[in-house]
């Protein structure tokens, strides 16, 4: 079985929860698979020390997504004396406050090109660094030599080479659509486990977890983008519609959702575009007509979307 950790290497309760999946996997036939999540999305390109940056409220209100449940002052008491008793010392806490998008890139692409022995290890060092090192893990440098220590000989240059950024911001779409909230969120199966829970509770999810239904990647993606665009975020649902408007740029289905995405994004002009082509070759679409006619009234043409507006009304009342 594949178990999939949605974590943000910067989060304490990621590199407790990985100890603790380790223990729960002993013994059983499962492979860990890192993905990336993001509890700091705003962190300074440049790092900044952390005591400094944790005087920041701004900060603290950010840092909730690691623990939900807890205030980040008690949070950061709670990671501390949890991180002692796993056995990683008294000498944990991080000394930068560093953005992780790079980190999570290094991650993915030694997925990519060595698959999860060579991911996790890359995972482990990052994680040691951040926490125990105190490195700072934004640096391009510290992280060539961390890839180096994994044995993933070509991640510093595929780094610099910008590989692996379309990879990590897509999946973190994906973690959303999916309603990954917090770091860690353990996946297995179809099911999902929120936290750094107790190696035991971690196994017995792991035990009773059901497999998931594989469904083909394309109606994956467009699933994905439908849950991002009630999620409110259409710009995040065209990202992942993007494959899948230039693969099936005529299909219905893809259009419309493509014409919300574009609606509700104020990309007006698209969104006209994409839905007179709908009308046109479905005239008694009750829904793409309302929207066509919400579209140009939104444009400042009153007199064209009237007609749209009026008939989408008696096709389907709820649109009156």
């Amino acid at each position: 079985m594949r178990i999939e950790i949605w974590a943000d290497v910067v989060c304490g309760w990621a590199y407790i929860g990985k100890r603790r999946v380790e223990r729960a996997l002993e013994g059983l036939d499962a492979e860990v698979v890192w993905r990336p999540f993001r509890i700091d999305p705003m962190a300074p390109a440049q790092a900044v020390p952390y005591e400094e940056a944790m005087a920041d409220p701004t900060v603290d209100a950010a840092l909730r997504r690691c623990a939900p449940d807890l205030t980040p002052g008690e949070n950061r008491v709670r990671v501390a004396l949890v991180a002692a008793e796993e056995g990683f010392g008294w000498t944990w806490g991080p000394a930068w406050r560093a953005d992780s998008h790079d980190a999570h890139r290094l991650i993915a692409l030694a997925l990519e090109h060595g698959g999860p022995a060579l991911q996790d290890a890359v995972a482990e060092r990052v994680m040691k660094a951040h926490f125990l090192d105190r490195l700072d893990i934004s640096d391009r440098a510290t992280l060539h030599r961390l890839a180096a220590d994994a044995g993933f000989a070509g991640g510093g240059a595929l780094l610099d080479a910008g590989a692996g950024d379309e990879l990590v911001r897509e999946l973190l779409l994906k973690g959303k659509a999916m309603g990954v909230r917090t770091s860690p969120t353990i996946v297995a199966g179809s099911e999902a486990l929120a936290g750094a829970q107790s190696a035991e509770v971690i196994r017995e999810f792991v035990l009773a977890a059901r497999p998931a239904r594989r469904l083909p990647e394309e109606v994956e993606r467009y699933r994905h983008a439908e849950s991002l665009l009630d999620q409110r975020d259409p710009l995040g649902a065209l990202a992942l519609l993007r494959p899948l408007l230039d693969a099936h740029g005529d299909d219905r289905n893809v259009l419309m959702l493509a014409g919300r995405c574009y609606y509700l994004s104020a990309q007006l002009g698209r969104a006209r575009a994409v839905l007179e082509r709908l009308v046109a070759a479905t005239p008694d679409d009750a829904y793409a007509r309302h929207l066509l006619g919400r579209t140009l009234q939104r444009q400042g043409h009153a007199e064209e979307a009237g007609p749209h507006l009026r008939m989408a009304a008696v096709m389907a009342p709820e649109y009156a």
